[in-house]
C-alpha cells in the first residue's frame, strides 16, 4: 500500500515527528511510504512548482498522513500557508476520496485543536479521516507508548484495506458574506491616555475587515495606532531552531522582534483583525503568532487587553472560538471581546464595535481581567511542569521568567492546606469524629465566604 506523508514540520527530515514516521516505515517493509516536505518547502508551493509531483503522489497514494509538530495550538504558518494553497488552487480536489489521519508530535499543549483543525479541513476536501494520533515528543523512547503508535499505523492502513465507512464529524461552513459599509461615529471613546494597537491582516482596503478595522480606529477621539501585518518585518515562519530558548534572541534579524518589544509589549490594548481562511485566520497572522514564540512560553500579552474583529463565518467554528479564548488565556492577556460581520447589518456592526472600544478603555482603565476557565489554567499547569522540569533545558529564558515571577506555584508550596488536609485525615480515624464531620461539612464549607459576605 502506498502512504503520501505530508511533513509539516519547517525543520523538514530532521524532526522529531519525522522519526515517528520513520520508525513506522522501518516496521511496515511492505508497505510504501512517500514523505512530501511541504511545510519546509512552502516556496515552491507558493510558486506551484510541487503541484504536479504532489498530484502525481496523490494519484498512487491510498492514504494521506497529516504529520505535523504544534505550533501555537495549531501548525505551523508555512503548513498553513500549504493548506491555503491547496483551496485557493484547487488542489484540494485531488484529495477527495482519500484516507486521511493526523500524526502530531508535542507536549499535549493544545494538541486536541491542532487535530480538530485538520480533520475540518480535510473533510471539507471530501476526505476520509479515520484517526489522530497526538504523540508526547518523548513517547518513542518508551516501549508501550511505541507500541500504541505502531499499532495506531496499522489501524490506519487496516482501515484502508477493508474500505471502513467513514462519518464526517464537521459540519460543512455555510456562509455568505455581506459587504459592510461603515457609519458615522455618533458618539467617540476617549482612550484615557491607554495605548491602542490595531493588527490589520489585509492587504485589500474594501475588504469588511479592512473597512471595519478603519471604522473601530474611528470610535475613539484621539488617534489608535493602526498596523498592517504586511508590513512588520518577516522574513519567514518560525523554523522550530529553539535558538531562541537561552536568552530569548530570534535566529532571524529582520525587525521582527523589535517591533514586538518596542510596539506591541508597549500597548495596553491590542486588536487583531482579519478574515477566516479555510478553518482559522490566515498564515500570515499564523506567522505574526508563530515568530513571538522568541518569548518561549512566557505570557507575552501579560496584562493587556485583547480582541478580535473578524470577517467570516467566527459562529460555525467552535474550535476556533476554543483556539482565540485559549491563547489568549496562556498568553496572559484578557479577550475582552470578538466582533465579525456575520451580523449582517451594518448598524449593528457599527454598533458593536463602539461597544467594543468603549469596553475596552473601561477594562484596561481599572485593570479588568476575568478569571481565567479551563483552558488557560490547564495550559499554564503544563507549561510550569515542562518548564521546571523536561524543557528547563534549553529553555533558560522561560525558566528564569517563572522563577522570578512566581509562576512555579505548584501546590505543595501551600503549606496550608497540606497541613489542614493532614490534620483532618487524622482526626477522621476516629469513627465518632468523622460521624460529626460529616455533618459539618456544608456549613463549615460556607462559613468563610460567608463571613466575606456580611463584613465586606
Amino acid at each position: 500500500m502506498d502512504i503520501l506523508i505530508l511533513n509539516g514540520s519547517p525543520k523538514g527530515a530532521e524532526s522529531v515527528t519525522m522519526q515517528y514516521v520513520n520508525l513506522w516505515q522501518k516496521k511496515a517493509p511492505t508497505h510504501s511510504f512517500t514523505i512530501l516536505n511541504v511545510a519546509q518547502q512552502i516556496g515552491r508551493y507558493e510558486k506551484g512548482e510541487g503541484f504536479d509531483e504532489l498530484v502525481s503522489r496523490l494519484d498512487k497514494a491510498e492514504g494521506v498522513v497529516w504529520a505535523f509538530p504544534l505550533y501555537y495550538c495549531l501548525v505551523c504558518s508555512q503548513y498553513k500557508r500549504f493548506i491555503e494553497c491547496l483551496f485557493e488552487r484547487g488542489w484540494g480536489e485531488h484529495f477527495r476520496g482519500k484516507y486521511a489521519a493526523a500524526l502530531s508530535t508535542s507536549i499535549h499543549f493544545y494538541d486536541h485543536t491542532a487535530h480538530n483543525y485538520i480533520r475540518a479541513i480535510s473533510e471539507d476536501m471530501g476526505m476520509k479521516f479515520y484517526s489522530s494520533f497526538s504523540a508526547d515528543m518523548d513517547d518513542m523512547l518508551k516501549e508501550r507508548e511505541r507500541g500504541m503508535f505502531l499499532k495506531w499505523g496499522e489501524d490506519f492502513i487496516a482501515a484502508i484495506e477493508r474500505g471502513a465507512p467513514i462519518e464526517r464529524w464537521t459540519a460543512p461552513i455555510t456562509y455568505e458574506q455581506m459587504s459592510y459599509e461603515p457609519g458615522d461615529v455618533i458618539s467617540k471613546v476617549d482612550p484615557k491616555g491607554k495605548k491602542i494597537l490595531v493588527l490589520v491582516d489585509s492587504t485589500d482596503e474594501s475588504s469588511n475587515e479592512a473597512k471595519m478595522a478603519e471604522r473601530f480606529a474611528r470610535s475613539f477621539s484621539s488617534s489608535v495606532n493602526i498596523v498592517r501585518l504586511q508590513d512588520v518585518p518577516m522574513k519567514g515562519g518560525c523554523l522550530g531552531c529553539m535558538e531562541c530558548a537561552f536568552d530569548n534572541e530570534c535566529i532571524y534579524n529582520d525587525g521582527y522582534r523589535d517591533f514586538f518589544e518596542n510596539v506591541v509589549r508597549v500597548s495596553d490594548v491590542v486588536v487583531f483583525v482579519g478574515a477566516i481562511k479555510d478553518r482559522y485566520l490566515s498564515s500570515r497572522f499564523k506567522r505574526f503568532l508563530d515568530r513571538s514564540f522568541y518569548n518561549g512560553h512566557t505570557p507575552a500579552y501579560r496584562g493587556k487587553q485583547v480582541a478580535y474583529i473578524l470577517s467570516g463565518p467566527f459562529r460555525q467554528n467552535a474550535n476556533l472560538q476554543e483556539i482565540l479564548q485559549g491563547q489568549t488565556e496562556i498568553s496572559g492577556g484578557h479577550l475582552a471581546g470578538v466582533v465579525t460581520d456575520e451580523a449582517k447589518e451594518g448598524k449593528m456592526i457599527d454598533a458593536l464595535l463602539d461597544d467594543l472600544a468603549q469596553r475596552l478603555v473601561d477594562y484596561a482603565s481599572s485593570n479588568y481581567v476575568r478569571p481565567m476557565t479551563f483552558l488557560g489554567v490547564g495550559g499554564h499547569k503544563i507549561f510550569r511542569d515542562e518548564i521546571f522540569s523536561r524543557l528547563r533545558f534549553p529553555f533558560q529564558a522561560d525558566y528564569r521568567f517563572y522563577e522570578e515571577n512566581g509562576l512555579f506555584d505548584f501546590p505543595q508550596k501551600d503549606t496550608r492546606y497540606l497541613e489542614f488536609g493532614e490534620k483532618m485525615t487524622a482526626l477522621i480515624q476516629d469513627p465518632e469524629i468523622r460521624k460529626q464531620v460529616r455533618k459539618m461539612l456544608k456549613t463549615e464549607m460556607l462559613r468563610s465566604y460567608k463571613k466575606v459576605v456580611e463584613t465586606k
